[in-house]
């Protein structure tokens, strides 16, 4: 392993023996996406509560459940917790976690900026 691999950020860190450099290559938003077989979401942004929605929604297209908060840690938290304590399996794709993360994080930007003209992707 040549230290030219090194990334100058990381100072006070010893590297493994197996370290490398991994060159991510583009992701396609639609020939890489893959469906999660337990549900897809619907993420809206509620400026008269100033609260973010997520509804949990069958592949019947039937709304199961809608979490409300303010933060996306306060969502995704409640979300999987939910899950976890009533044997469900929504999210079993991680690729589905985290493009969650990614559409609550653009939500919690739009509300606090004030910019309605969040769209979930």
């Amino acid at each position: 392993m040549a230290d030219s691999q090194r990334p100058k950020w990381v100072k006070d860190k010893t590297l493994h023996k197996d370290f490398e450099v991994i060159i991510c290559k583009s992701y396609n938003d639609y020939q890489n996406h893959k469906n999660d077989d337990g549900c897809y979401v619907l993420i809206k942004v509620d400026f008269e509560f100033y609260e973010i929605q997520v509804a949990i929604v069958n592949y019947q297209h039937e709304i199961l459940k809608v979490f409300k908060g303010k933060r996306p840690q306060d969502i995704y938290h409640e979300i999987f917790e939910y899950e976890k304590k009533h044997n469900l399996k929504w999210f079993t794709e991680k690729q589905h976690i985290a493009y969650l993360g990614k559409e609550l994080k653009k939500a919690e930007l739009a509300l606090a900026l004030g910019n309605s003209g969040y769209y979930q992707e």
